[in-house]
């Protein structure tokens, strides 16, 4: 094990990760990093500046010339590496895997709050990541569907409407959370229930879908 390899292999056990998170983390295999902490791979300027974003900016102090080489004169418009709290580190190096999105109430003009969710495969929940957002919901027209105010929905933004979902629409000028059914002939069917079934038969061009509910937090 060479020098910057046993420095990396510390420097990570004193994080707490494993060889396969900071594979992740740097963007590479598991196999690399066994390489790179054993010294049967060298790394390349660019790597370096890789590992040394994860593992709080400390691996680019090293020597990375052997002593019988020349060593390049400093460049003084190079930038000394600022070590950073782990927690930021940890923040910058999961911002690729995590994504930050809103909380809104229904009038959407600013995020209350955000949550974080994970990026798999670039989609959040399945869905676009830039197509989704959480809505706290703000009365209790959906009881009966066990939806009641202050719960917290992910929302998928979309215009269209899939059979029997629920959505979250603007329909003469007031937003709420429906289901809605399609019925045909240009008409879809507008369902609450607040311990009561109602039912509301308009036409589709005369409703404003802003999202399909996806999944509910509760409140407890």
């Amino acid at each position: 094990m060479n020098r910057l390899g046993s420095e990396i292999a510390r420097l990570r056990k004193e994080l707490g990760i494993t060889q396969k998170q900071l594979a992740k983390l740097v963007g590479v295999s598991e196999g690399f990093i066994v390489d790179v902490e054993s010294g049967r791979r060298i790394l390349n300027e660019e790597l370096v500046k890789k590992f040394s974003r994860v593992l709080r900016g400390e691996v680019v102090k090293l020597d990375l010339y052997e002593a019988d080489q020349n060593k390049p004169e400093p460049d003084e418009n190079v930038v000394k590496v600022v070590e950073k709290p782990v927690q930021d580190i940890w923040n910058d190096a999961l911002s690729g895997i995590l994504m930050t999105v809103p909380v809104y109430r229904y009038k959407m003009d600013k995020a209350v709050d955000t949550r974080q969710l994970p990026i798999i495969h670039n989609k959040v929940e399945g869905f676009p990541k830039d197509k989704v957002f959480y809505l706290i919901i703000e009365d209790n027209d959906m009881s009966g569907f066990r939806i009641i105010k202050d719960d917290i929905a992910l929302v998928y933004s979309t215009r269209d409407i899939e059979k029997d979902g629920i959505y979250f629409v603007d329909y003469k000028g007031k937003r709420t959370v429906r289901q809605i059914k399609d019925i045909g002939n240009g008409k879809i069917l507008l369902v609450s229930n607040s311990g009561r079934l109602i039912t509301d038969t308009i036409y589709r061009k005369d409703l404003n879908v802003l999202g399909r509910l996806i999944r509910l937090e509760i409140m407890l």
